[in-house]
Parts: structure tokens; C-alpha cells; sequence
């Protein structure tokens, strides 16, 4: 297989692809993709990078459109460190993509769901001026997080793994 460096236009299309698919998710299903209880649809797509390196680009970039078109209480904040939650997410996914079980990248999954969990949590009890409310913030983003990216997102790792469309998946 080719690397990324032979091939940029492919990587900045599927970084686009993914990226625009993230951000169409998230406006897709607002009432549920924003706040302290969600479940962020888009979520799913956190697996990609342990199938492609141009999604952590796509992801990062798509999280950051979601991000400034949400209108949410946190604004700047959770444009800046939502989207570098999503980027930190991704490449320890990617980091992770070799370690499987049943094939499936078990570890992968799990970066998305602690790294959000801290920084919307941490930002939730910022909005709220409390900060004493972390923990119960932090345990909301971490359970629709959980459904998001294990859940949907395993699910989305198996289908690809069967489909083939990676020809020596897990790269």
C-alpha cells in the first residue's frame, strides 16, 4: 500500500470526507450531540483512525466546524479544547490501532471516551460555575461517549474489517 506521502490528494480527501461527514452528524442530531447529556452520533467515526491516518486530521477539523456552529455555552472554550480533546483522541487511537481483540481495536475505542469525558466535562462545570459538579459532568459525557464510541463505533470497525474496503486493515 501506498504511504500518505505519495499519495496527499487521497489523504486530503478522505481527511475531507471524514472531517464533513463529523460536522454533518453533529448538526444532523444537535438536540443530542451537544451538552452535558449527549450522545454524540459522530462519535463513531472515532475508530477511523486506527483504519486510516487521514482521519485524525478529518476528525479534528470536522469537530471544530461542529464545534463553532453549536452555539453552545462554552463557545471559545469548547472550540479550542474540545478540538484539541479530538485531535489528542484520535492520535492515541491511531497509537493504539495494532492492539485488537478479535480483531477489533478494542483500545482504539477508549481514547475518545476518557479524553472527552475530562475536557466537556471540565467545560460543562466551568458553564455551570461549579466546579464541584465535575465528577457527575465527567460521568454523563463519559457514558454517551461509551455508547458513541464503543458501542457504534466497534460495530463500524467490524463492518469495515469484513467489507475489506482496508486492504490490511488496522495500518
Amino acid at each position: 500500500m501506498e504511504t500518505t506521502k505519495k499519495r496527499p490528494l487521497r489523504y486530503l480527501t478522505e481527511a475531507g470526507i471524514v472531517g464533513g461527514m463529523y460536522a454533518a452528524l453533529c448538526l444532523v442530531f444537535a438536540p443530542i450531540s451537544y451538552g452535558v447529556i449527549q450522545v454524540r452520533v459522530a462519535e463513531v467515526l472515532t475508530v477511523l483512525p486506527a483504519f486510516m491516518p487521514s482521519s485524525v486530521a478529518g476528525l479534528t477539523v470536522g469537530c471544530l466546524i461542529a464545534n463553532l456552529l453549536s452555539g453552545g455555552a462554552v463557545g471559545a472554550w469548547d472550540w479550542l479544547f474540545g478540538t484539541l480533546a479530538t485531535l489528542v483522541a484520535a492520535l492515541a487511537s491511531r497509537a493504539l490501532r495494532r492492539v485488537t481483540v478479535k480483531g477489533l481495536p478494542w483500545l482504539s475505542a477508549l481514547p475518545p471516551v476518557l479524553f472527552n469525558a475530562v475536557v466537556v466535562g471540565a467545560e460543562c462545570a466551568w458553564a455551570a460555575e461549579n466546579a464541584g459538579l465535575f465528577w457527575l459532568y465527567a460521568l454523563q459525557v463519559a457514558a454517551g461517549q461509551t455508547v458513541a464510541c464503543v458501542g457504534g463505533g466497534l460495530l463500524l470497525a467490524g463492518v469495515l474489517r469484513k467489507s475489506k474496503l482496508y486492504k490490511g486493515v488496522l495500518l
